[in-house]
């Protein structure tokens, strides 16, 4: 669909090793640009946003970039955008009353109860409790793959073909490969 414009795909892939990919911040920065690589029209939106804000040298806030990616969203001549953000739960929690998770949540909860209608977001994540308590109320379909016999053996074959190729593994005992893919196996959680 994106490829014949009849649809904008936006991916974002939160990765708690990447400093840039921790926080709202990221997320919207990365949305703006690739949205406005597949429009003319979403370019220019970002194009008249940069002149507003000085070229650049004057900082725009996170709100302004909600306001400019809501901008986006509503133009009527455009292709259905789906917004495509993956390992929510790798967005660092941390008590502050204002972390980055609950941060990208907000954003999440607000565009979705804006009910633009041609956006469309998925969202992946481990079942945590905070990432639950406010998507459940707002999905429209919920699949939770976390314990699916399907998911474990992949888990599980992953995990053997890493330990019988890795060549600094290939010395070792068989049963000590068997004990290492048990346990990985185990404690991987769905992941």
């Amino acid at each position: 669909m994106q490829k014949s414009g009849l649809a904008s795909l936006i991916m974002y892939f939160y990765d708690f090793r990447d400093d840039q990919k921790k926080d709202l911040r990221g997320l919207l920065s990365s949305v703006l640009v690739q949205l406005c690589r597949q429009s003319d029209l979403y370019a220019e939106i970002l194009s008249k946003f940069y002149s507003d804000h000085a070229r650049g040298s004057r900082y725009a806030s996170d709100d302004a970039l909600v306001r400019c990616l809501k901008d986006m969203a509503v133009l009527p001549e455009q292709a259905p955008i789906f917004l495509i953000v993956d390992g929510l739960d790798e967005c660092p929690n941390t008590s502050a009353l204002s972390s980055h998770r609950q941060k990208v949540l907000m954003l999440l909860k607000d565009l979705i109860d804006s009910q633009l209608p041609y956006f469309r977001v998925c969202i992946t994540s481990r079942p945590e409790a905070d990432i639950k308590a406010v998507l459940e109320p707002l999905s429209f379909l919920s699949v939770s793959l976390h314990d699916e016999p399907g998911q474990i053996e992949d888990i599980k074959n992953y995990i053997k073909s890493i330990v019988y190729t890795n060549p600094s593994m290939q010395r070792w005992k068989s049963e000590h490969k068997r004990v290492v893919i048990d346990v990985l196996t185990e404690r991987a959680d769905g992941m």
